[in-house]
């Protein structure tokens, strides 16, 4: 999907054909369109490509004519039947005349531009709305992370109550995305150190005032992803630290079961023996049934007695 927008008097609208300040916004492109965008500005068609390629870093590069910025933005996906967040590219592509965004699905990240939620912005000044949508990124990192800190916390609660193993393996899933984070984050932050350092491209007095801001709230989100994996971790001990104890328990408990069941056991299979009943206790005597299960119930109370006491029951 290919659309072009642009911004006048500071209201963004949809254009029919390129024109000079004009954004083209390409969703999961076809062939076709990314040859007529090469065509039209003069870009390599790997250079567009790239942004679809999900195994793809971020990274700068000054081409003659246009600069590739390639960033790593989270997104959605399924796994194991679940929603999971994961990270993947986005180009942005700055010409002499328009701003080219790529991205392999439409992420909310641009959609706040489409869909007018953010104010102040120009397609006419390109580094502005490329730290613009830096901005946006960071501030999605950082939100995608407080609600992964919730979903973390929301297992805790439930340690020690409804502790099931599909906890450990959403947790699993969580400390993968955190990875995820921290390895585009800090990609993305070499990034924008490499921006400060380039001349070439054309920024307004605030631009740098900006630049520098957006460094240290990325900074802040590589902060919060390490901090949050560092709880994750915890949390993933404990519960897996409380899920062997109950298994110790109920080995606990199945043994001193067994050991109080094994003794009528025992003392039935003696008096099963194929012997002269002579010397069998209470052999001859009418009450002798009674009078050995009896026994063999009070014998099992005092085990189970002593068993309780050394709390295996």
């Amino acid at each position: 999907m290919l659309k072009l927008y642009r911004t006048e008097s500071k209201v963004l609208k949809e254009v029919e054909e390129v024109s000079d300040g004009c954004w083209v916004n390409m969703v999961n492109p076809t062939y076709q369109e990314v040859a007529e965008i090469a065509d039209e500005f003069g870009i390599d068609e790997a250079d567009i490509m790239a942004a679809l390629d999900d195994e793809e870093s971020s990274r700068i590069e000054l081409e003659d004519g246009y600069t590739l910025i390639l960033v790593d933005i989270p997104s959605v996906e399924v796994r194991h039947e679940k929603y999971r967040h994961t990270t993947i590219p986005l180009g942005m592509l700055i010409t002499q005349t328009a701003i080219i965004t790529v991205c392999t699905v439409e992420t909310p990240i641009l959609n706040d531009f489409i869909n007018k939620r953010i104010k102040d912005f120009s397609t006419k000044k390109k580094m502005r709305f490329i730290y613009q949508i830096f901005a946006r990124t960071i501030s999605f990192y950082q939100s995608t992370l407080r609600s992964i800190d919730k979903m973390r916390t929301e297992i805790e609660e439930r340690v020690g109550d409804d502790t099931t193993d599909m906890d450990l393996i959403d947790l699993h899933e969580l400390e993968s995305t955190l990875v995820y984070f921290a390895t585009s984050l800090n990609a993305n932050s070499g990034v924008l150190n490499r921006l400060t350092r380039y001349t070439r491209l054309e920024q307004y007095p605030d631009d740098q005032e900006l630049l520098d801001d957006l460094i240290v709230e990325n900074r802040q989100a590589i902060e919060m992803t390490s901090i949050y994996r560092d709880i994750l971790n915890g949390t993933r001990e404990l519960i897996s630290s409380i899920i062997d104890s109950k298994l110790n328990n109920v080995m606990k408990y199945l043994t001193a079961i067994t050991l109080v069941m094994a003794i009528p056991t025992i003392i039935s299979g003696f008096y099963g023996m194929n012997v002269h009943p002579a010397g069998m206790p209470f052999s001859q005597s009418p009450w002798g049934f009674p009078i050995v299960c009896v026994m063999t119930v009070i014998i099992c109370a005092v085990s189970m007695v002593v068993l309780k006491k050394k709390r295996m029951l």
